[in-house]
């Protein structure tokens, strides 16, 4: 299994959750593979492409549409290891370079990479951005594509620590999106063809993380770029990284993300495809996977459980793991790692707040 080798393909001067175009240009310049400069961020960054393949079936991936979404641009350059030296694997990968061009973006929005935020200097979120096309970043990505006109799109993304999967409430490592293209959510042609490749990639991630693999739920968003994208025609698979068990740097969810996209690109690169309708066999995203549940908290006077969960937090240059919270059911019946059953009294979410800062 391609896995076999991973500790081989693993990028090792790429680690933790902060990833900057810093820590990535030393990589693209050793690079064998075509590198340009596709255009340049609001701040004068500059957003790389990288070629590679020769075939008919254009692909285009891109990572960090969020700059503190990091585990897809690490995977990438995983990816990028493994084609240039498969090892055991080089039939596996010369068919996939004979079969796909690949154009890769390895830094959508470099701004946000080096802030740590989701959005991008304007404090834009690109991922809202398809329509009004105000950033930059976003005018860049829809030109190219249109003007490329790839077959099939990888949109790589991290989701939060909370994301569960089943009734063991295990955590999302990975979850996939085959974008509506309208509201009724029409099973249309080009969502049955992305379909059919995240059924390939849950098939080979199964026998690694079973009951960890989610599915989001397929409401149209009308300002979505994989949304629009879809409905342009150009099919469009959502990969959402998530959290692995004691891996808040996701360098196990790396992994299997590496995986997911060498497993996605074989089967957009051979002409026999899974039945798309196995898609539905996987689970939907539930938010149930909490480190501590606060179960009785009235605040302002009304009653609630709040259920924590780490998330990253970049301030005064350093990056550590805090509390989030999320508001839950009162009659709730889910069981958590460890719970805090006493009475808390708030007169106002600050205090909420203040209290979970000190529970780390």
């Amino acid at each position: 299994m391609v896995l076999d080798n991973y500790v081989k393909y693993k990028e090792q001067k790429l680690e933790g959750r902060r990833i900057t175009l810093k820590s990535i240009l030393p990589l693209i310049d050793q690079l064998n593979d075509d590198t340009s400069v596709l255009g340049y961020s609001f701040l004068n960054r500059p957003i790389y492409k990288i070629t590679l393949g020769t075939g008919k079936i254009k692909v285009l991936i891109w990572s960090q549409m969020h700059g503190n979404e990091s585990t897809g641009t690490k995977a990438i350059f995983d990816l990028l290891n493994f084609f240039n030296e498969p090892l055991d694997f080089i039939n596996y990968s010369q068919h996939i370079l004979e079969k796909c061009t690949i154009v890769i973006i390895p830094m959508l929005n470099p701004d946000g990479a080096e802030a740590f935020t989701r959005v991008n200097a304007q404090k834009i979120d690109l991922n809202r951005d398809a329509i009004d096309l105000k950033a930059p970043e976003s005018k860049l990505l829809n030109t190219f594509i249109h003007d490329y006109k790839p077959d099939y799109c990888f949109n790589l993304h991290d989701q939060r620590n909370l994301f569960s999967v089943g009734k063991e409430n295990l955590p999302a490592t990975l979850s996939f999106l085959a974008p509506s293209e309208d509201e009724k959510r029409t099973l249309t042609k080009g969502r049955k063809k992305t379909m059919e490749i995240i059924v390939a990639m849950h098939n080979a991630l199964k026998p690694y993380i079973p009951n960890q693999i989610g599915r989001f739920t397929d409401e149209f968003y009308p300002t979505a770029t994989g949304d629009n994208f879809q409905k342009a025609g150009f099919n469009t698979i959502l990969i959402e990284a998530g959290h692995f068990p004691l891996d808040h740097d996701r360098e196990e969810t790396r992994k299997y993300n590496f995986l997911a996209l060498a497993s996605g690109l074989s089967s957009i690169s051979n002409t026999i495809k899974p039945n798309y309708e196995s898609y539905f066999d996987i689970p939907i995203n539930q938010k149930k996977n909490f480190e501590t549940v606060l179960n009785n908290v009235n605040l302002k006077g009304e009653k609630y459980k709040i259920g924590l969960y780490y998330t990253p937090k970049f301030k005064n240059k350093t990056l550590s793991f805090v509390y989030d919270y999320e508001f839950l059911s009162i009659n709730s019946q889910i069981c958590f790692k460890n719970s805090i059953n006493k009475t808390l009294n708030f007169n106002s979410k600050d205090e909420l707040v203040f209290y979970i800062s000190k529970l780390d």
